[in-house]
């Protein structure tokens, strides 16, 4: 059962690219499309992860507190969790956390582009200062 499970949820992560690439004239994914295609391997479409090995996201505290922490969360990951900095753009980012955080029974805010934006800035290595002239 578990490597039907793992083998289930490798397939779904190898589909995963193919799922949100997107030719520009097509309608935007919406959160919850983009969670199933991006998130659920792990997380589950019920929300309820994989005891032991991917955290529950329906009922989860932190999912629901601090915005900024847990879109720093999605953009660099966390224990084994992926990085999406690379691979969502803020909007995509922000329509995924917008529904796992009204989800399930969750009762977060929405969260919007622009602090994604703001989060991923943040988060940005400093650009080297110019050389200095002697």
């Amino acid at each position: 059962m578990t490597m039907r499970l793992i083998a289930g949820a490798a397939a779904l992560l190898l589909n995963a690219g193919s799922a949100l690439a997107q030719t520009p004239d097509a309608a935007p994914l919406s959160g919850k499309d983009q969670f199933e295609a991006t998130c659920s391997a792990c997380h589950q479409v019920t929300g309820l992860g994989i005891p032991g090995a991917f955290p529950a996201l329906a009922g989860n505290v932190f999912l629901q507190g601090d915005e900024r922490a847990v879109v720093s969360t999605v953009l660099n990951g966390r224990g084994g969790m992926p990085t999406f900095k690379a691979d969502l753009s803020d909007a995509q980012i922000a329509a995924i956390l917008t529904y796992v955080r009204s989800a399930w029974g969750n009762k977060a805010a929405p969260v919007a582009p622009a602090t994604v934006a703001a989060v991923r800035a943040q988060l940005a290595p400093p650009k080297p200062a110019g050389l200095q002239a002697h």
